[in-house]
């Protein structure tokens, strides 16, 4: 029973020896249910009486008692399992809630200190998980391989070669035996399972990758308390009674119940549907659901059930996750799939239309040189299996001349550049992020932990015009230290008396902390303690500000507490304090403050003050007309003082900013901070150049009051906007989409949401980002660092690059391919390349070689040029030069074989098909060298370092070598000698200076395509006129 409830006594056993029906978990709750029932009173009585500090680390809030077989009998309705909890917490039934004796006596049932958290003792966890269940769900099983080769095999071009080569084993085996007649349907048999295998293990390990990734970007940490420490764990690490700190932003973890906080506001339409943002507090709504969201205030919450026992689990174990998300540029892939389809189906067709009629007119022959159609005197069998073996052609034709391995390649590059993405520290949420951040034109980051390390330290302290050391008045020391024990949603733990602080919270909380602990002496546990929090207004990035209203234990006066922004808290201000007392602010020493803050803003200092203002019982204010929350004054506070944070800007931002600007892609910082902070960071990362220009740095006020008209005037020029609100973020980049440009975003809190969803691509910040914002953006920046931005612009960049290549080698393949054969069966009556040597080519197309030119890792290269435009062609004019080429010369070379081969090389019509094949496959593999560079002219640069691609070519050629030498019935060749071989080498090699030739063929800039379109519209209106 580990460490369940052991009841003692005769009462206890008596209960147990009723309760012989029900699980051993049940036990422990019925006896819990009954203790909590009989002693609720006295418990609470001790709670009240029994001081905060007697109760340690290892208190455990149960009682073991004696309980008297004549214990009120258990409800049906209140089944006090952890069936009962889940149910209520699910269905929030607040009367049952309070039958019970609300969240302590709950917590009391899951062994819970409501203020220290569960123990951190590995035990006692592992008992939770095994009684209470893990913060895990069961997932539907994902696909298999099996699946994936089922899916292949519905392909419809695949399925004819199948039906073909079923009546090819037929009529092969009946005209020629069982030994010699199933060569030719067997080898199409075998080939087409080779190619569906191939590519089905391919889309099955791509599979396991998206999976893989999936379940890294759902292990999220959480903010909890585990005995008396304030630390993060894993989403999963989760038990039944855990306190759970919530702030703005987070993902609420499991279900649970409400133990204190403020203003906490909940987005549950991930649950319900509904827009609308609920208010959980202690008396009318308790109830925290696992998969809604914080979008306002803080608390702490206690866990009641975690993964299958909460609704958000029952949900999504019965989602599958379909990883099977078609990008943009796959869905242009497929039109130009469809488009080369219809060509090939269309030289098919006529393929397939001239043997059968060369055939019918008896100008076909067979091996031994006789005609094969002799009217009448030729038997059904063999017209069946000729009609066959042209029909079975004419398919094959259709596989070869469709590109299916396009869908495939953007498949692969994107999977392998997702993985590689996440060891450069960028977790990729949306598969079309990597595409669309290849033509990104303009990136609008953050400044604090983007461009800067995140690492605040209060450099400087002031109260009023004199520093805080030259100040000795206790009676502003102690507003200041209320002023920032008070108003924070950090926390400082002291382990032992005399210990280092451990210090939780964001970073500007973390270092006003410090300071207030090091520099102040503050105590933050005993200042808490004397004072009772009334009304608390939480810190966002619109107010720019936070505060709490609370009442002194000892004297019951009401004080209120400001801190944020140092010019909004000046402006509410109407005195300030001094070593002297407190003094009326006026015009001129408002105009010296402001004069300070400036001058702290322009070292690159984050300036936060803070003010205080005493409030009698009878100007209490309330808001809303159910008067719910108090409301805080916000006007005549006193400034108690003023800090500066200072940032430092990371050392390789100057760099990245440097290589996004070559790269035509501008920057823009948006911050909430000071104007003078935002452009002293902006010129130290480069952003801003040593002259600025008019218009370059805007305030986000400013910026809102433009009409819509100067927005879209001015908003090219604007390098910086401070003091921003997320609606002028918002607003920036709806006007530059607007504009024509392609943008990314970078966002990290709750309220930037919008504009992360606005954005082509949202970049949200892995260690500050709110989990809010991590599920509006398509990437995640796991270190929070501006120059990984570029590493996923250039990612970006390879990926469609990568492309490219793919395209390149693809249709170069599939021109010659289509050209030979057409050619062929229209001069011969037949084609040179049978159904499954063309099979075998179309699987080192397809699958090989997409695995080759896919894996290519960014360039510098790729960054020396401006970003692809939206509606810019897949296939460039470059790429034309360099695909058209090599194309003809394959086409040359391969008909001077197909109809001189014989004399030239003075060979059998076995050997010079054998040859044509041959040398086919060579020329692909040394094309594929080509290809790896669309316009440098060394192909091979950077070659050692992809492995990938000398194994695959390897692979390709061994294989190759199998097929000719040692496949002979399967693949319908004959041996060669060394000298054929070396002659097949030398025509393939002469692709690579013919690809480094034509490189130096000028080609325009415009569009062929368009320039071909613009030519016809001329003539038709040259026509008109004439």
């Amino acid at each position: 029973m580990g460490k369940g409830f052991v009841p003692h006594g005769d009462g206890g056993a008596i209960l147990l020896s009723m309760s012989t029906t029900i699980t051993l978990a049940r036990k422990r709750w019925h006896v819990a249910r009954a203790a909590i029932y009989s002693f609720r009173a006295l418990l609470s009585i001790i709670r009240d009486k029994l001081p905060t500090s007697t109760i340690g680390t290892s208190y455990q809030p149960y009682t073991l008692l004696e309980v008297e077989p004549t214990s009120p009998p258990i409800a049906p309705s209140m089944s006090s399992d952890q069936a009962w909890l889940s149910q209520t917490v699910r269905e929030r039934d607040l009367d049952s809630l309070r039958r019970f004796g609300g969240v302590h006596a709950i917590a009391t049932v899951v062994k819970t200190h409501l203020q220290h958290g569960i123990s951190e003792d590995d035990h006692d966890i592992s008992w939770r998980r095994e009684n209470f269940g893990s913060n895990t769900y069961v997932r539907p099983p994902s696909k298999g391989l099996l699946y994936f080769i089922w899916n292949a095999f519905k392909d419809t071009t695949l399925i004819i070669l199948l039906i073909c080569a079923a009546l090819a084993l037929g009529f092969g085996m009946k005209e020629h035996g069982p030994k010699e007649g199933w060569y030719e349907g067997g080898s199409i048999f075998v080939a087409v399972f080779l190619v569906v295998v191939v590519s089905a293990i391919s889309n099955f390990k791509q599979e396991r990758q998206f999976n893989k990734l999936s379940k890294i970007s759902n292990n999220i940490l959480i903010n909890v308390v585990r005995g008396g420490r304030p630390q993060q764990i894993s989403i999963f690490d989760i038990v039944v009674g855990d306190v759970v700190i919530l702030k703005i932003g987070d993902q609420i973890a499991a279900d649970g119940l409400f133990i204190d906080g403020h203003s906490l506001q909940i987005d549950e339409s991930s649950m319900t549907g509904e827009s609308d943002h609920v208010e959980v507090n202690a008396t009318s709504n308790p109830f925290l659901h696992s998969g809604s969201k914080v979008v306002d205030g803080y608390g702490r919450m206690l866990v009641t059930s975690v993964g299958m026992n909460t609704s958000w689990g029952e949900m999504m174990s019965s989602i599958n996750r379909d990883s099977a998300e078609e990008t943009p540029l796959q869905a242009r892939l497929n039109g130009l799939t469809t488009s080369i389809g219809k060509v090939g189906l269309l030289v098919a067709f006529l393929v397939l239309v001239v043997l059968l009629i060369r055939y019918f007119t008896g100008n076909t022959h067979d091996q031994r040189g006789n005609v094969e159609y002799k009217g009448s005197k030729t038997g059904v069998d063999s017209i069946l299996s000729s009609i066959v073996r042209i029909v079975s052609v004419a398919v094959t034709i259709v596989v070869v001349a469709i590109p299916e391995g396009l869908p495939l390649a953007v498949t692969l590059t994107l999977a392998y550049s997702m993985k590689r993405m996440m060891s450069d520290h960028a977790m990729v949420r949306k598969l079309s992020a990597c595409e669309t951040m290849g033509s990104a034109t303009v990136v609008c980051t953050d400044k604090t932990g983007t461009l800067t390390l995140n690492q605040m330290q209060v450099t400087k302290a002031w109260i009023g015009e004199e520093e805080v050391s030259q100040v000795a008045a206790p009676e502003v020391y102690k507003l200041l230290q209320h002023g920032v024990a008070l108003n924070t949603t950090g926390s400082v733990y002291m382990p032992v008396p005399g210990a280092v602080p451990e210090i939780s919270g964001s970073p500007t909380e973390k270092a006003i902390l410090s300071w207030a602990v090091k520099e102040l002496g503050m105590d933050m546990e005993g200042i808490r303690k004397s004072c009772k929090i009334l009304e608390v207004e939480s810190f966002n990035s619109d107010k720019k500000r936070s505060g709490v209203m609370i009442r002194n234990n000892c004297d019951s006066t009401i004080h209120v507490h400001w801190k944020g922004a140092a010019e909004i808290i000046l402006a509410m201000c109407s005195s300030y304090c001094t070593s002297a007392g407190t003094k009326a602010l006026d015009e001129d020493g408002r105009r010296k403050i402001r004069l300070l803050i400036e001058g702290m803003a322009a070292s690159s200092l984050r300036c936060i003050a803070f003010a205080h203002r005493e409030v009698s019982e009878g100007e209490l204010e309330y808001t809303g007309e159910e008067k719910a929350h108090l409301k805080l004054k916000e006007e005549g506070l006193t400034l108690l003082g003023i800090v500066g944070l200072k940032d430092p800007c990371r050392p390789e931002v100057k760099n990245a900013v440097e290589i996004c600007k070559r790269a035509g892609v501008q920057i823009k910082m948006i911050t909430g901070d000071n104007i003078f902070t935002a452009k002293a960071i902006a010129a130290e990362c480069g952003i801003l150049g040593f002259k600025q220009h008019e218009g370059e740095v805007v305030e986000g006020v400013e910026f809102r009051n433009y009409t819509h008209e100067q927005r879209m005037e001015k908003v090219d020029k604007i390098c910086v906007m401070a003091r921003s609100s997320p609606l002028d973020k918002l607003l920036m980049v709806q006007c530059l989409r607007q504009k024509g440009h392609v943008v990314a975003v970078t966002g990290d809190g709750t309220n930037d949401a919008p504009a992360l969803k606005e954005a082509d691509i949202g970049l949200s910040m892995g260690i500050q980002g709110t989990e809010v914002a991590k599920e509006s953006s398509d990437i995640v920046i796991l270190d929070d660092n501006f120059n990984t931005v570029a590493t996923v612009l250039s990612w970006g960049r390879c990926v469609y690059n990568n492309i490219q290549k793919f395209i390149q080698f693809q249709l170069t393949v599939n021109v010659a391919a289509l050209v030979i054969n057409f050619i062929a069966a229209i001069s011969a009556g037949e084609v040179p390349l049978t159904a499954v040597q063309l099979l075998w080519v179309n699987l080192i197309m397809d699958t090989l070689g997409a695995l080759a030119l896919a894996t290519e890792r960014p360039t510098t290269e790729l960054l020396d040029k401006p970003p692809v435009g939206r509606t810019e062609p897949l296939i460039t004019n470059i790429m034309w030069r360099n695909l058209l080429s090599q194309a003809l010369y394959q086409i040359a070379v391969l008909l001077t074989l197909q109809f001189k081969g014989k004399s030239i090389f003075n060979v059998t019509t076995e050997v010079k098909d054998t040859l044509i094949f041959n040398t086919f496959v060579l020329c692909q593999v040394f094309n594929e060298f080509n290809s790896r560079r669309l316009e440098r002219k060394n192909v091979f640069e950077g070659l050692h370092r992809n492995p990938l691609f000398i194994s695959i070519i390897g692979i390709t050629i061994i294989l190759q070598v199998m097929m000719v030498e040692f496949l002979k019935k399967f693949a319908n060749t004959v041996r060669l000698s060394w000298q054929q071989w070396l002659a097949c080498i030398v025509i393939a090699v002469i692709s690579w200076p013919i690809g480094f030739l034509v490189k130096f063929i000028p080609v325009p800039q415009e569009p062929i395509f368009t320039s071909i379109a613009k030519l016809l519209r001329t003539a038709r209106k040259n026509r008109k006129i004439s």
